[in-house]
């Protein structure tokens, strides 16, 4: 059975097309999706008959880049196409690793690769996104090609290589490299070339890749390749089967890169915007997003059913909240809100209730987001909305709550924070950092933005909500964190060892305290742990985080 199709499904957009009804050539059957059929051969069945097969799928960053151009002023009329290119500001800033929100090189590892590689032209771009792949980290290709790229001589393996390999500086990077290095100094004719190509994503589930490993280190051998690089290409090649990129993939990616770093550097709100808006998506949630808006020094204004829309909105340079960051709300709700809002301001809650005919289900999650706030206090608007609904039938339709408000003690401000942190997912006032920070402080505990004017091989402590968790499978059982605190983000190294020890504190703590040596490689920086412990923060607010995807 091994090797086998184990069910049948269907790609989000495959399409085979054919010169004759497709019905004619391969059994068709109806998919389990309305108005869907799908063939009843396997995609390597259809490659084998020579099938033309074609994938489209979709990518959210087009969809934000469209909505970002939207909120741009039209005298810009900024499209995908006419983007100023190599822009140094926008340069400038991808070589600080700015770069939460940009496509393909927001990842905490494009970020620490950002300041070492320090891309300067598109073209760099290009292999700022191929090279963070398992392909070449698996090939032990990025190290050569940082050093090379740092002044180190360049030596080519054998001179047929020079035209294949110059453009990146002697190491192979992409796809296309491959095919042409083993026609080059290992024996391959075009064909054979196009079959090593199709047979690099395949080589973890049949073994097809073995069968070119002898071939290829003898026909490198025989050109005088040492055997530690053509080991080395070959290990590179079973990481393609891993996701390696071509060179026209990757440039394609590189614009996409380079645009939204572009909006970035230069309308960080509209993108910002734009990515709340088409959430979800990309690699960060909502509250790590406005949190860098607001240390790029732009304002952010909470959820109020007075002036919010569904969608988040630009208020006078400002970025207002939308409904839409309410937990719990609904979009029917939160358009129902617009719309009884049209007719103007509304002057209670029950006046919300009954004109957008919300339940209290709607109205509390409202109140304890703080999107009540123009009417009442907050903990005074979750009382009334608690108890105040639009009971169904014209009998009812003016009924309004009539229990009698107690007095009730002002929210604090970390119950505020934890209320933004469970019903909001961002903050627009405080960071839950800044209530801890004197403590912390004393401590000896740095900030984020402490660490580029640290001394490197220091021990350091750090402190932060923890915003991703990653565990590659080409770093050994390592496993990398990141710290979120109100002046930036902090990398952490965990030992697959010390991963094992203490991994009920790493996997579920909210927020953690770190100790361990900085270690710097150019303007990157990252703790290596060596200690680490669970952060009680005075407010109960944890962030969404992007674990091991």
């Amino acid at each position: 059975m091994n090797g086998l199709p184990r069910h049948l499904s269907i790609h989000v957009g495959g399409f085979i097309l054919s010169g004759q009804p497709l019905s004619q050539i391969v059994p068709i059957e109806n998919g389990r999706m309305e108005d869907r059929t799908v063939i009843q051969w396997s995609k390597d069945d259809v490659d084998a008959m020579g099938m033309f097969k074609l994938d489209l799928l979709g990518l959210g960053m087009l969809t934000v880049l469209a909505k970002a151009f939207a909120l741009i002023p039209p005298a810009q009329s900024l499209t995908l196409h006419n983007i100023p290119p190599e822009d140094k500001p926008t340069y400038e800033m991808i070589c600080t690793a700015d770069t939460i929100g940009v496509f393909q090189i927001e990842s905490r590892a494009q970020m620490n690769m950002l300041p070492r590689l320090l891309p300067k032209t598109f073209y760099d771009l290009v292999i700022e996104v191929a090279i963070v792949r398992p392909g070449p980290i698996q090939g032990k290709m990025v190290h050569p090609f940082l050093r090379r790229r740092r002044g180190e001589d360049i030596e080519y393996p054998h001179p047929k290589l020079e035209a294949i390999l110059r453009r990146t500086l002697g190491v192979p990077l992409f796809q296309e490299q491959v095919m042409r290095l083993a026609m080059a100094v290992g024996g391959y004719t075009p064909g054979e070339a196009d079959q090593l190509r199709r047979d690099m994503g395949s080589w973890r589930a049949d073994g097809r890749m073995e069968r070119h490993r002898t071939r290829l280190l003898e026909g490198m051998r025989k050109n005088g390749l040492s055997p530690e690089f053509a080991e080395r290409v070959f290990q590179q090649i079973q990481g393609f089967g891993s996701y390696g990129f071509p060179e026209s993939h990757a440039a394609a990616f590189a614009h996409l890169a380079y645009v939204s770093a572009y909006l970035k550097c230069h309308f960080p709100l509209e993108l910002t915007c734009a990515l709340l808006n088409a959430q979800p998506m990309g690699f960060y949630s909502p509250a790590v997003l406005v949190s860098d808006l607001k240390r790029h020094g732009v304002d952010v204004l909470p959820v109020d059913v007075q002036h919010s829309h569904w969608d988040c909105t630009l208020d006078n340079r400002s970025l207002r909240l939308g409904l839409r960051q309410v937990r719990g709300l609904g979009e029917a709700a939160g358009r129902a809100i617009e719309r009884a809002r049209e007719a103007g301001q509304f002057h209670s809650i029950e006046d919300i209730a009954n004109r957008a005919a919300l339940p209290s289900r709607t109205l509390v999650p409202l109140a304890a987001a703080g999107a009540l706030a123009s009417l009442h206090g907050r903990r005074e608007a979750m009382w009334k909305a608690s108890g105040t609904a639009r009971p169904l039938g014209a009998l009812f339709a003016n009924t309004a709550d009539r229990t009698d408000t107690p007095r009730l003690p002002e929210l604090g401000v970390a119950e505020a924070l934890s209320l933004d942190a469970a019903y909001v997912g961002a903050f627009a006032h405080q960071h839950p950092m800044e209530l801890s920070r004197a403590a912390l402080a004393k401590r000896g505990v740095l900030r984020a933005c402490d660490l580029a004017l640290a001394k490197p091989n220091r021990t350091v402590t750090v402190a932060g909500l923890v915003i991703t968790r990653q565990r590659p499978e080409s770093a050994g059982g390592a496993v990398f964190l990141t710290l979120e605190d109100e002046t930036g983000l902090a990398d952490v190294a965990f030992s697959s060892e010390m991963f094992l020890r203490f991994q009920e504190v790493i996997r579920f703590s909210g927020a953690l305290v770190i100790r361990g040596r900085l270690r710097a490689d150019g303007a990157a920086r990252n703790v290596a742990a060596a200690s680490v412990a669970t952060l009680t923060l005075e407010s109960d607010a944890r962030v969404s985080s992007h674990d091991f995807h």
